[in-house]
């Protein structure tokens, strides 16, 4: 069963917004057996409208229209269905109360006119109620295509989706299943791992599709497969997936969630009861955010020091003066410093430091620009590596947390 998903908007294709929406819809698609084969953002107009259902008329057997349904002049989705369902609006007494209900118990302004206009609907129209919002879902159909129209409202639009939706898709159609593994790797790129892995690629079945999916420092490899039947087509993925694993070894961190490397960090932590803290320098701050950015982090995230002036490590990390001297602030020897010292001062059994050079200037360092020195503390010592992160501020900061959370996570799962 095959989808389309169009975004009416002009605040999307001026970049005043993200379409969250989309990505939504084709990963809710995905795990009823729906694949999604093209996406498609259009402007809020008539003819761009009219010209996006007729090219996926009869080429697609479901769309999801998202944006265009609000009650001021310029939504014009619904005048525009009735001219291309050859239709009519009428008024739906279920909506009509619906929309009073809202004003009644959770709008605090007064109702007007244009919230009232939420009520007429195409006549061929099925509502889907809208729990949080006065426009409601309409699913139509043309030939042998559904159209399903939604608020553009993120939470309003999920809230439809899961509750008539998808339901509704499941009961009406027959779908195949669409199974997805993904390992997930660091520290080795995408066509290293492609060389070692190409005789096992080649001899995928045909019906199991590997795509690479490379990132900073990272590459995710996802195995997908279609089959009628779910437990016969799952066995099968997985059991290339453990054939995979063998091949990869110890640069796999995760496996089939998509976990981030610091959402597998912390599970670990977690797990094992155990506390870090972060000494930072050309990081920023960046590094101890992606934690706190993870609900329950106060379970083993002690906190964080900002160390972005040599004056810092000195005075509140107690890295020597003579030390960064012989070695320079950015080096293994001072980064070691620094994760030794802020667990010391937050009484933790981790610390990760990071210190360097993201450029575009040199400063306190004559290392060249994209040298960084990261550093793991641990409870029987200090480990530390020097890395060349390339020429880019925000690709050397981001590469550096992510091979920062790599080594923690090393050295967290030896204990």
């Amino acid at each position: 069963m095959n989808a389309k998903i169009i975004t009416i908007g002009d605040e999307i294709l001026i970049g005043q917004i993200v379409d969250t929406n989309a990505t939504y819809m084709a990963q809710e698609l995905n795990k009823i057996g729906v694949s999604v084969v093209e996406m498609l953002s259009i402007q809020d107009q008539t003819a761009a409208i009219l010209t996006a259902l007729v090219g996926a008329q009869n080429k697609v057997d479901l769309v999801l229209i998202t944006g265009g349904l609000g009650p001021t002049k310029d939504d014009i989705t619904k005048a525009t269905l009735c001219t291309y369902f050859d239709d009519h609006l009428v008024e739906s007494p279920i909506v009509l109360a619906h929309i009073k209900m809202l004003f009644e118990k959770y709008i605090s302004t007064k109702m007007n006119a244009s919230n009232l206009t939420q009520a007429l609907l195409p006549s061929k129209a099925i509502p889907l109620k809208n729990n949080y919002g006065t426009a409601p879902g309409m699913w139509m159909q043309k030939g042998q295509t559904v159209f399903v129209f939604m608020p553009g409202v993120p939470f309003e639009m999920k809230a439809i989706m899961s509750e008539s939706v998808l339901p509704k898709i499941v009961s009406d159609f027959k779908r195949p299943h669409i199974i997805h593994k993904t390992i997930q790797t660091y520290g080795v790129g995408e066509s290293a791992i492609a060389e070692n892995i190409s005789a096992w690629a080649d001899a995928l079945p045909p019906h199991i599709k590997l795509a690479y999916l490379p990132s900073l420092g990272k590459v995710r490899l996802r195995l997908s497969a279609v089959g009628p039947d779910r437990e016969i087509v799952e066995k099968e993925v997985n059991d290339q997936v453990l054939v995979l694993m063998l091949l990869l070894g110890d640069i796999v961190y995760g496996i089939e969630t998509a976990d981030l490397l610091e959402e597998v960090v912390s599970k670990t932590l977690t797990q094992k009861h155990m506390t870090l803290a972060i000494a930072e320098s050309c990081t920023g701050g960046k590094l101890a955010a992606a934690f706190t950015a993870i609900p329950g982090a106060s379970a083993y995230f002690k906190g964080a020091v900002v160390a972005y002036e040599t004056v810092q490590k000195t005075g509140i990390l107690g890295v020597s003066e003579s030390l960064i001297k012989q070695y320079s602030v950015v080096s293994k020897e001072v980064a070691s410093a620094m994760a030794l010292g802020v667990q010391k001062l937050m009484d933790s059994d981790f610390a990760v430091a990071t210190t360097g050079n993201a450029g575009p200037t040199k400063g306190d360092s004559e290392a060249a620009v994209g040298t960084v020195c990261i550093a793991i503390a641990h409870p029987k010592g200090v480990y530390s590596e020097i890395f060349s992160m390339g020429n880019h501020r925000e690709r050397i900061v981001q590469k550096t947390v992510n091979k920062a959370l790599a080594l923690l996570q090393k050295e967290i799962i030896k204990f």
